[in-house]
């Protein structure tokens, strides 16, 4: 696990711009269970998380409509909460940072690492701004 000093500054980044942070397995399910387009982003220390994926939520939910709900859970620091997360990802495997948004507790569009990987916030804010103007 990752110290607090380490990720608190990373968990800001969001939290700053409204994300709510989901710290336990039962946060996790009451999120997603929830009414209406919660997104849930996988936060994490790597370089892309920081360069890319970050400043793309970001600039997506700032740019076009937004999901209802914003929130976060932080892999290898909010451990049982991210692994919940990851049971209502499936069939995607793991990954960190991923994001991935749910309507009505379905999950309707998801971002993997891979897809995080090798391109700009700009890209994923285009990915993440035309999922949320077909399903928020």
């Amino acid at each position: 696990m990752y110290p607090e000093e380490l990720v608190a500054p990373m968990k800001g980044e969001l939290v700053e711009v409204g994300f709510e942070e989901l710290l336990t397995p039962d946060k996790v399910d009451e999120a997603i269970s929830r009414e209406g387009t919660t997104l849930v982003m996988v936060n994490s220390v790597c370089g892309c998380a920081a360069g890319t994926a970050r400043p793309g939520v970001k600039l997506a939910i700032a740019q076009s409509k937004k999901p209802d709900h914003l929130t976060t859970v932080f892999a290898g620091f909010d451990t049982e909460a991210t692994n919940q997360a990851r049971k209502h990802f499936l069939p995607y495997p793991p990954s960190s940072p991923c994001v991935a948004l749910f309507k009505d507790g379905k999950l309707v569009h998801f971002v993997e690492r891979h897809h995080i990987e090798g391109r700009s916030a700009d890209m994923i804010a285009e990915n993440l701004s035309a999922a949320f103007e077909e399903y928020c």
